[in-house]
């Protein structure tokens, strides 16, 4: 717990001066004031974040974070659990939609087990093993983990931020994968924004009427049982939780402290963020959130923290593909800021005053 509490007293608030003075700078740019809309408040929020007015993307980084979950013997999936560790492979190789974004943006991939059930038989400079356990234990009969291990998932997602920082990060994403881990996302958003199960669960992978009104009840059935006290999110993430949900709620603090922005994917990572976010309320300004997620509950995530998302593209994927996507739209921003030219240097007319 240490390590945690290390991290959130070195998170500090972005720098707001610098965010007044890079719009004096984009105003100055050879196009209407604030024409670029939502570009130019990327552009000073990135400025804000780093304390750097010329900041450049050299280093990206995904961070796809991979456990399972006890609760899919309830059957709430539409996959079956082997698949969590059948995508992991599927990364390392390459071949996933993640991958493919990564590319298209310049961006590292990053693969993490947090807890897949299987012991991978595989090593790759692209995995980091920091498995908490072979999955959670079932939340729908009792607590999903123990808390010194919501504790150790936190403190694993800190520990491969700082592990990738070293080697140097201008920027984040995240993402995830999990068969379960939307059940134990709704459980861990219904417990800390008090909204109602049936607002925030949603169909997953893809599950039918009849598996969705299964999953409402096994989600309230869980929060019965295991009772999680609503601002604790550390117990929230014990009796709900899931060990890479742990782990990218790590990353996001991580990030904060370390003044490098962290684009946040869709529904799981959102409630990581939620978590992160209530930790430490500072993280909310060092967090882009990429798209809104076809998943209901994901929209209670955003209104909560506050965020308000770049693209709503119908996502529901996971892995970090709207993150790699808002990548490409933060990066572009930023090059709007410092490589257009003035009204000075273009001699290009100002605006008529007066």
């Amino acid at each position: 717990m240490e390590k945690i509490k290390g991290v959130i007293n070195a998170i500090e608030e972005i720098d707001y001066s610098l965010a007044k003075k890079t719009q004096r700078r984009l105003d100055n740019l050879t196009k209407p004031q604030g024409s670029l809309g939502r570009l130019e408040e990327l552009a000073k929020q990135i400025v804000a974040i780093t304390r750097n007015e010329n900041p450049q993307f050299k280093n990206k980084v995904i961070f796809t974070m991979a456990a399972d979950h006890g609760v899919v013997e309830e059957k709430i999936s539409a996959f079956p659990q082997e698949v969590t560790a059948q995508m992991v492979y599927n990364f390392l190789k390459g071949g996933a939609a993640i991958n493919v974004l990564a590319r298209h943006v310049g961006a590292k991939v990053i693969v993490v087990d947090m807890g897949v059930k299987e012991r991978l038989k595989v090593k790759s400079e692209r995995l980091k093993v920091k498995k908490i356990g072979l999955g959670t234990k079932n939340m729908a009969k009792g607590p999903a983990m123990s808390k010194e291990e919501a504790i150790r998932s936190i403190g694993a997602g800190i520990e491969v931020f700082e592990e990738e920082f070293k080697k140097g990060i201008d920027i984040v994403g995240i993402g995830d994968m999990g068969i379960g881990n939307t059940t134990s996302s709704s459980a861990i958003v219904a417990s800390i924004t008090g909204r109602p199960v049936e607002e925030v669960a949603g169909r997953g992978t893809g599950i039918d009427d009849k598996t969705l009104s299964h999953k409402i009840g096994v989600i309230k059935r869980a929060l019965n049982i295991n009772r999680p006290v609503s601002n604790d999110p550390i117990d929230v993430l014990s009796k709900v939780g899931g060990f890479e949900i742990g782990g990218l709620c790590g990353i996001v603090l991580a990030s904060a402290s370390k003044s490098v922005p962290v684009i946040i994917d869709g529904f799981i990572c959102g409630a990581a963020a939620l978590m992160a976010y209530s930790l430490e309320p500072k993280v909310k300004d060092y967090m882009i959130a990429s798209h809104c997620s076809a998943e209901p509950g994901h929209k209670a995530v955003l209104k909560y923290i506050g965020l308000r998302p770049i693209l709503d593209l119908g996502l529901r994927l996971g892995e970090g593909t709207g993150a790699a996507l808002a990548m490409g739209i933060v990066e572009a921003s930023i090059k709007i800021l410092t490589q257009m030219a003035t009204f000075k240097d273009a001699s290009v007319s100002e605006r008529i005053r007066g």
